[in-house]
């Protein structure tokens, strides 16, 4: 029933913004696409048949975190949907909005979100509650969204730091994806015992299985994040190259 429910919001949440991409005539056709793609990536980790398998490898459950935290935020993002929104007075206080959108907020939500839940304990809680796997993947889709807030910064958003902090916002947001595959590569036991009691698949011991989630977190987190940094970088000299022909002209 909840599967069926998350299915009908995000295609009630797909109409709207393609009502709003139709009037808007002015959006390009690839955000168009991005927020699409951003809303199958948190189909696919929440919903879909695939999202099953999550309670029988580590590393499917490695590929949630990863659609719901680092690919489908910021496709989703990118695509502009709070131009969609109608204009209408906003009734969120401004203070807070000020505090949920600002950088250090942002970083501290969401390595909060991504330690705790990698805590065994807290983890086991997770994957034996419904109602707190369906908590978990929230807060990872939420500190997700407000992580990349400051990074693609979407209308109405407001540079808060100088653009060149957001290299060193995503450089230090490796740090907790970087520790946390670490402990689970190399260490010599199963972090999380209750995949030893499931049947394997893919010709993967449990212990194997936890190595290939901690390799793929780790590998995605860091090449995603430096395709956003170069990307930050080019803007950056891009700009710096506009002024310097400017002042010379």
């Amino acid at each position: 029933m909840a599967a069926v429910i998350l299915t009908l919001v995000i295609i009630f949440a797909a109409a709207i913004y393609l009502r709003g991409a139709i009037h808007c005539r002015a959006l390009p056709v690839w955000r168009i696409c991005s927020f699409f793609f951003g809303l199958l990536a948190i189909w696919i980790a929440m919903v879909s048949p695939a999202a099953s398998m999550d309670g029988r490898m580590l590393t499917a459950h490695m590929i949630q975190h990863l659609l719901l935290m680092t690919f489908g935020p910021p496709l989703i993002w990118l695509g502009e949907p709070l131009i969609m929104v109608p204009a209408r007075p906003w009734p969120f206080p401004r203070d807070l909005g000020k505090v949920l959108g600002h950088p250090a907020f942002c970083w501290i939500a969401s390595a909060a979100a991504l330690i705790v839940w990698h805590v065994p304990a807290i983890f086991r809680l997770g994957m034996d509650s419904p109602t707190w796997h369906f908590i978990e993947h929230g807060s990872f889709l939420v500190t997700g969204l407000l992580f990349w807030w400051p990074v693609i910064q979407p209308w109405p958003s407001v540079a808060v730091w100088p653009r060149w902090s957001m290299l060193l916002y995503l450089f230090l947001a490796t740090v907790p994806c970087d520790v946390i595959s670490g402990l689970l590569v190399f260490s010599g036991r199963v972090v999380y015992p209750m995949y030893l009691s499931m049947p394997r698949m893919g010709g993967l011991s449990a212990l194997e299985d936890q190595q290939c989630a901690a390799a793929l977190m780790w590998t995605c987190v860091t090449v995603v994040f430096m395709v956003a940094s170069t990307i930050i970088a080019m803007e950056l000299l891009s700009r710096k190259l506009r002024a310097q022909e400017a002042v010379s002209v």
